[in-house]
């Protein structure tokens, strides 16, 4: 139990680290982000690694394999956090891993494969909106623009690097190669409520959701509240709920998570028909054609009520990921480990975003969900068990153990 309750107690001291005094907030590029990285940096040296911050800010520490320069297994997850945030989303997953190292130090044990470490800098996009800069800053997929990106005080991209001691010019030096790596772990808390309704710790992640966003716009005609008979009106309100009632019912059918997040009602007067509304819709399943079917049966239902309705129905899509499998290998072996340790496993898809969908660009990837109370994440409720921690430490151990020799230099088996 030594081993989780210092993993809580560094996430918890980690959680000081915050720009606001009376919530954990910590952005990309900030003065809490250098503080959290030297924190963490300290506590990988002391695991035993040889540590370095990399092009894009991100927190990196190696421990050699049997063989110096031999490809490594990536471990890690996120260091920034939401407004607002818990205390684990991400750095549960950072810290985890450098107990790990530490274990591994400690009793002198190393593996035909190095491991690496890595605390990425920023997968939330708080500040620029722009997500995952600090993994695909590792994969080499930064857009060509984003350095022109500014926050909300007008400081750009570019800027926020320079004032952090980095280099834009020097992006590229942060990406890697493919054969750097064997494969790469992610131990992250669920943000969900499925395994604690099973009374299970931990469980494996088959894929990570692919997203699409989009904006729904009806346009109908305003009028007087008191003198339009319904049977005339054209109210782009009640069209909109209606299709967004629709949108629910469609989500269920076809087992996809859809959600309308944000709303806006014009004119906005008590005693006016609504003429213009438009609203945001977010749609996420395990896999693209599964969505994208359920997408289209939506955007099917809203033609037929705005034909109804008589309004004007535009809509565009300004986001758009793919699903990202996990690694069936990195699975079995997940699998494998949660059988170990707590009798049973329990395979579930993440809605949530994380780094290792930009990481798969480079390796094969597999993640591990550890259960929070409630489901309850991104909220200063977040909370996680420290027997929990102890397993998922010790499943982690089992995989270790249990990796055969690449038989490449990117691919685990």
């Amino acid at each position: 139990m030594k081993a989780g309750i210092r993993i809580f107690e560094r996430c918890n001291e980690l959680a000081l680290l915050s720009e606001d005094t009376d919530a954990l907030t910590r952005v990309y590029l900030s003065k809490q982000h250098q503080q959290a990285n030297q924190l963490a940096g300290t506590w990988m040296r002391d695991a035993g690694m040889h540590v370095w911050q990399d092009a894009v800010g991100n927190i990196c520490g190696r421990y050699e394999g049997l063989e110096p320069d031999a490809p490594a297994l990536l471990l890690g997850s996120h260091l920034d956090t939401v407004r607002n945030a818990g205390k684990y989303d991400g750095m549960l997953g950072v810290i985890t891993a450098i107990e790990l190292v530490s274990r591994l130090h400690q009793q002198n044990k190393r593996f035909p494969f190095a491991i690496e470490v890595v605390g990425f800098a920023d997968e939330e996009g708080v500040r620029f909106g722009v997500t995952l800069l600090g993994s695909r800053g590792l994969a080499g997929s930064w857009g060509d623009d984003w350095l022109d990106k500014q926050d909300s005080n007008g400081i750009s991209l570019a800027q926020a690097l320079c004032d952090f001691g980095l280099a834009p010019e020097q992006i590229h030096q942060a990406k890697r190669k493919s054969s750097d790596f064997i494969g790469y772990l992610e131990l992250h808390i669920e943000q969900g409520p499925l395994l604690e309704s099973t009374d299970l710790a931990l469980g494996v992640v088959t894929a990570i959701n692919g997203a699409k966003r989009l904006n729904f716009s009806l346009k109908g005609m305003a009028g007087h509240a008191g003198t339009v008979p319904m049977s005339l009106r054209q109210d782009a309100l009640v069209g909109a709920s209606e299709l967004i009632l629709v949108a629910e019912s469609i989500a269920k059918d076809f087992d996809v998570v859809a959600t309308v997040g944000k709303i806006a009602c014009h004119p906005g007067a008590v005693n006016v028909i609504p003429s213009d509304v438009s609203f945001s819709l977010d749609i996420r399943a395990p896999d693209n054609q599964q969505r994208d079917v359920a997408l289209f049966e939506i955007t099917k239902a809203a033609k037929e009520i705005a034909v109804r309705r008589q309004l004007e129905l535009s809509y565009d899509c300004f986001y758009s990921s793919d699903a990202t499998p996990c690694s069936g290998f990195l699975q079995e072996k997940l699998t494998d480990a949660v059988t170990a340790v707590q009798g049973r496993s329990m395979s579930l898809a993440s809605g949530a975003g994380h780094d290792a969908i930009a990481i798969a660009a480079l390796c094969e990837v597999g993640m591990l969900f550890m259960r929070c109370k409630g489901g309850i994440s991104h909220n200063p409720a977040e909370l996680v068990q420290v027997a929990d921690i102890d397993l998922a430490l010790q499943a982690l151990e089992h995989v270790l153990a249990n990796i055969n020799l690449p038989k490449t230099k990117n691919m685990l088996g």
